[in-house]
C-alpha cells in the first residue's frame, strides 16, 4: 500500500474528523515536516507609513532638498560621463585605465550618494582579488544598494546587455568592465556562468565581481534562496551586509509598495539616510561546496542571516512572478507565494506545473475572501456535499489547521497526497469498481451507488458529477482516466474506499472463500443484508 493510501486510510477511519480539529486530524502523513510554512510569508512587499510631521517636512523642506539634490547629482553624472569619455585616451594603458579612471570614477560616486544625503559607514577590511575574486551583497532591497559598488572600489557586476544603451548610465557601466546577460540569447545563463567563472579564476587579472545572489529585491526581513551563479567557480568569497538603520524607510523597492520614482523623491526629502556597508571574513568552499554550488550558497546565506538576526526562506524570482500572476487571476497576490525553490525540488515540480495548479486553484477560490479555500467551496469545486469522508479530506490539505487551504497547502495536497494515489493502477482498479455489470462502461446508477458508499452518504445526488465526466448515457474507461488525470482530488476518495474493503471494514472475503452477504461492487451502509451475486476477484 502506498504512502498516500496509508494516509486515506487513516483519514477515512477517523470518525467525524471536522474542519480545524487537531484533536481529531490524522498523524502527519510522510514528508509533512519538510513543508512548514516559512516565517516570513511575504518578502516582497512594504508599506511605509508617515506621520503628520513627516508629510509637513516632505512638502516643506523636501522641495528645496529635492532642487539642490538634482542639480547636484545632473552635475556629476555628467562629470562621470565626461571621465569615462575622456577614458579612451587611456586605453593604450591598461594601468590608468584601472587604476585613474576608476578612482575619479569612486570620487564621483561617493560625492552623488552624499549630494542625495547618504551617510555611509563601513565595517571590516576590504578583500584583494587575489583573497576574494567575487563579493556577495544582501539583503538585496533598493536600486540605492549601488552604494555597495562604489564603497568595494567598482567592481565587475553581471547586467542585462539591454542597460548598457541607456544613455549616460550605459557608458558609467561599461566603465566597470560588466558581465553582460541577453535576454533574447538561449545560451546567455551558460555563457555568462562560464565568463564569471573565467573571471574568478583568473588570478587577479580582472577586477572582482560583484554580485547580488538574492537576484530581486525584498523588504530585507529574511534572505530569500540564493542563485549558485556566484559561488559554481568554487573560489572564496567576501559576503558584503547591507543595513539601512533609519526611523523611516524610504529606500526599500519591492513589488507591492512605492515607485522608483516615489521612493528618489522621498529619500532625498529627508535630511540624511544612514547606510551600513559590512563586510565579513572570507569564506572559502570546501571539496564538497566545491562539487556542490547549492550547498556553498547555502552555508554563506546562513552566515549572512545570523549576522543580520534574521530568517532565512526559500522564496525566489519565480515566487514573485507566481505572486504577479495570482494578482493576474484576481486573487490576492500574496496567494501566489510557495517557496518555489523548496516546493520544485522536493515535489519535482516545474515553474509552469506550479502556474497550472495557481490557474485550478484561482476557479475554486477566486470568489472567496481572501483567496482561500473554505470546505463549502471545496465541496462544490468537486460537485460532492460536505461529508465525513471530504471533511477527512480536506483535514489532510489544511496543513495548519485553520478551516482553510491556502494555494502552497493546495500544492502539497496534490502532489503528496492525490497524485500519488492517481496511478494507472488505481484509475483501472476504481474504473472496475464502478463497473458492477462488467460490460467496460459505467451507468449513472453504477456510479451513484459506489460514490454514495464512498462518502456514506445514502441519498446523494452526483448526477452533475456524472454529466461532467460522461459524453453520453455512461462513462467509459478513457473518459474515466481523463477525469481523474484532471481531477486527482478524488484519488483519495477511491482509495480511502478500497482501504477500507482491505481492511474488512465491510467484511470483504479473502481469496477461495465464499462470497459474503455484500458484493464487492455494491457495497453500501444500506446493503448488508443483500444476496451477493456476480462477485469480482478485488
Amino acid at each position: 500500500m502506498s504512502r498516500c493510501a496509508e494516509a486515506a486510510a487513516v483519514a477515512a477511519t477517523v470518525p467525524g474528523a471536522g474542519v480545524g480539529s487537531a484533536g481529531l486530524r490524522p498523524p502527519m502523513v510522510p514528508r509533512q515536516a519538510s513543508f512548514f510554512p516559512p516565517p516570513v510569508p511575504n518578502p516582497f512587499v512594504q508599506q511605509t507609513r508617515m506621520g503628520a510631521a513627516k508629510r509637513i517636512q516632505v512638502r516643506g523642506v523636501g522641495i528645496l532638498l529635492i532642487c539642490q539634490r538634482s542639480l547636484t547629482v545632473n552635475v556629476i553624472l555628467l562629470l562621470a560621463a565626461m571621465s569615462r569619455a575622456n577614458s579612451v585616451f587611456l586605453y593604450i594603458c591598461m594601468y590608468f585605465q584601472r587604476t585613474i579612471t576608476q578612482r575619479i570614477l569612486k570620487f564621483l560616486g561617493h560625492a552623488m550618494f552624499l549630494s542625495m544625503g547618504f551617510i555611509v559607514t563601513v565595517k571590516g577590511r576590504i578583500a584583494s582579488p587575489v583573497e576574494a575574486p567575487i563579493f556577495v551583497v544582501a539583503p538585496h532591497s533598493t536600486f540605492f544598494d549601488g552604494i555597495a559598488c562604489v564603497v568595494t572600489g567598482l567592481p565587475s557586476i553581471v547586467s542585462r546587455l539591454e542597460n548598457v544603451q541607456v544613455p549616460l548610465i550605459g557608458r558609467l557601466l561599461r566603465a566597470v568592465q560588466p558581465v553582460l546577460v541577453s535576454r533574447v540569447d538561449p545560451d546567455s545563463r551558460k555563457n555568462t556562468i562560464n565568463e564569471i567563472v573565467r573571471r574568478a579564476t583568473s588570478g587577479g587579472e580582472w577586477p572582482q565581481i560583484l554580485v547580488f545572489p538574492e537576484g530581486t529585491c525584498t523588504n530585507r526581513s529574511c534572505l530569500i534562496t540564493f542563485k549558485p551563479g556566484a559561488f559554481i567557480p568554487g573560489v572564496p568569497v567576501q559576503p558584503v551586509l547591507l543595513r539601512y538603520p533609519n526611523k523611516l524607510d524610504t529606500v526599500t523597492w519591492t513589488w507591492q509598495g512605492y515607485t522608483f520614482l516615489q521612493l528618489v523623491v522621498l529619500t532625498c526629502c529627508q535630511p540624511f539616510t544612514k547606510v551600513e556597508v559590512e563586510f565579513m571574513p572570507i569564506q572559502a568552499p570546501n571539496d564538497e561546496e566545491k562539487r556542490d554550488p547549492v550547498l556553498f550558497a547555502s552555508r554563506v546565506r546562513n552566515l549572512m542571516a545570523e549576522a543580520l538576526r534574521i530568517p532565512v526562506t526559500d522564496h525566489t524570482y519565480e515566487d514573485c512572478r507566481l505572486m504577479i500572476s495570482a494578482g493576474q487571476l484576481t486573487l490576492p497576490m500574496e496567494a501566489g507565494l510557495v517557496e518555489f525553490t523548496k516546493i520544485s525540488r522536493k515535489l519535482k515540480l516545474d515553474w509552469d506545473g506550479v502556474r497550472k495548479h495557481l490557474s485550478e486553484y484561482a476557479a475554486i477560490a477566486s470568489s472567496t475572501k481572501g483567496g482561500r479555500i473554505g470546505i463549502e467551496e471545496f465541496a462544490e469545486y468537486l460537485k460532492l456535499p460536505v461529508s465525513d469522508v471530504l471533511r477527512q479530506l480536506f483535514a489532510l490539505f489544511d496543513r495548519n489547521h485553520d478551516g482553510s487551504i491556502d494555494f502552497r497547502e493546495y500544492v502539497i495536497g496534490l502532489a503528496v497526497l492525490c497524485n500519488p494515489a492517481n496511478t494507472e493502477e488505481i484509475i483501472q482498479v476504481a474504473f472496475k469498481l464502478f463497473d458492477v455489470d462488467e460490460d467496460g462502461y459505467i451507468s449513472e446508477d453504477e456510479f451513484s451507488t459506489i460514490m454514495q458508499a464512498s462518502l456514506g452518504v445514502p441519498d446523494l445526488d452526483v448526477s452533475g458529477l456524472f454529466k461532467e465526466i460522461a459524453q453520453g448515457d455512461s462513462v467509459s474507461y478513457e473518459e474515466f482516466k481523463s477525469f481523474a488525470l484532471k481531477h486527482p482530488e478524488y484519488a483519495k476518495i477511491f482509495t480511502a474506499y478500497l482501504d477500507l474493503q482491505a481492511s474488512h471494514v465491510f467484511s470483504l472475503p479473502e481469496e477461495g472463500q465464499t462470497a459474503p452477504a455484500v458484493a464487492s461492487n455494491k457495497v453500501s451502509p444500506e446493503s448488508h443484508e443483500e444476496s451477493a451475486s456476480g462477485k469480482k476477484d478485488d
